[in-house]
């Protein structure tokens, strides 16, 4: 059977796939798929095969669509996906993490809720809401998200989970009771000597290596930083990096130590990558030092931005890394960074970029 590499597409108007072998040197690209409706995350199941979609939005109402056969066809399902009558009604799946079987979905308003029958059923995590701080959550600029979903996979009980603008929260006890984990983490935009709460900070992407039980990475709206206790504090690793402002963050698949940002310019400069030029940065310690990775990306006239969820790394050998940029623009390096190319163009604007290697 031949192997497959399939970047899985989110965006504005509908879910895309594109293909290539494991040379990674020519693509196909397939969609829209999923009737066009917004797709905030695509995901795929690697212990079933099934491809996931995070839908929807006020017009549509919340979904999470379903492929079993790699895109061919399509199913939805919304059933449970909602709050109890009189709160706030859910306007969209922001996030999805499949994990031994079980299929967890983020959505807005903020909350959390999981399936058990391969997304046909929709059971809410009601422990989240709970929360005594949960009255005090503000919205971030795309509204109150959770957006950032990390379950354990190998222990059911542990999940982290951040939010816009509420910060990162862990559960130890599969989700029925919730800690904020922001020390260390700042929210500039407090007035001055509220600068770090417990909770409010704007947490904009959240990733943990695999392999690895505590250590964690986030961007954040004011700052780049590390975590090496699971959130319990954390240490800012933004020095070297041309802003402490962007949003998408990618861990190496095999190697804890290297993470890839895209920095953009700043919250109020307009969100493009800086001077317009564009660039990945990599660490290969943690954050300690980066380098900045430009061969083949645009250096002049890059007005684009890169969403939260729209970088991710592949598992192969070198590990590829891709990002999609709000123009519609998809780029791939076969080199785990080292150089680029633009393997898609005019494409929705791109809200998320996953990948899955299969067999057919």
């Amino acid at each position: 059977m031949a192997e497959k590499i399939l970047i899985l597409v989110g965006t504005k108007k509908g879910a895309f796939i594109v293909e290539s072998d494991p040379g990674r040197k020519s693509w196909r690209i397939r969609g829209p798929f999923c009737e066009t409706w917004p797709m905030n995350h695509v995901v795929g199941d690697p212990a079933t095969g099934a491809i996931y979609g995070a839908g929807g939005n006020e017009w549509f109402g919340p979904a999470v669509w379903k492929s079993r056969d790699f895109g061919e066809t399509w199913t939805h399902s919304s059933a449970g996906l909602a709050y109890e009558a009189g709160e706030e009604p859910i306007k969209a799946v922001w996030s999805l993490a499949p994990r031994n079987g079980r299929l967890y979905a983020g959505v807005q308003p903020a909350g959390l809720f999981y399936s058990d029958d391969r997304g046909e059923n929709w059971n809410h995590v009601e422990g989240l809401q709970r929360h005594p701080t949960r009255p005090d959550w503000q919205p971030g600029g795309a509204g109150l998200i959770l957006h950032s979903l990390i379950p354990d996979l190998d222990d059911e009980d542990r999940i982290w989970i951040g939010i816009s603008s509420a910060g990162v929260f862990y559960s130890g006890d599969g989700g029925q009771t919730w800690e904020p984990r922001n020390r260390g983490t700042r929210a500039d935009f407090l007035p001055e000597g509220q600068n770090y709460p417990e909770f409010g900070q704007c947490v904009h992407c959240l990733v943990r290596p695999k392999g690895e039980s505590d250590l964690l990475y986030q961007q954040n709206h004011c700052g780049m930083y590390r975590s090496e206790d699971g959130g319990r504090s954390w240490k800012s690793i933004e020095a070297g990096l041309p802003s402490t402002f962007g949003f998408p963050a990618a861990v190496h698949p095999r190697d804890s130590s290297t993470l890839y940002l895209l920095p953009l310019n700043g919250d109020i400069a307009g969100r493009f990558v800086p001077e317009a030029k564009a660039a990945v940065w990599r660490t290969r310690d943690r954050g300690e030092t980066w380098q900045d990775l430009r061969e083949g990306l645009p250096q002049e006239n890059a007005f684009f931005g890169v969403l939260r969820q729209a970088m991710a790394t592949d598992v192969l050998e070198p590990a590829g890394v891709y990002f999609g940029t709000s123009g519609g623009a998809l780029f791939a390096s076969s080199d785990e960074g080292d150089s680029w190319t633009c393997i898609a163009e005019h494409l929705p604007s791109i809200s998320s970029i996953e990948t899955m290697v299969v067999r057919d």
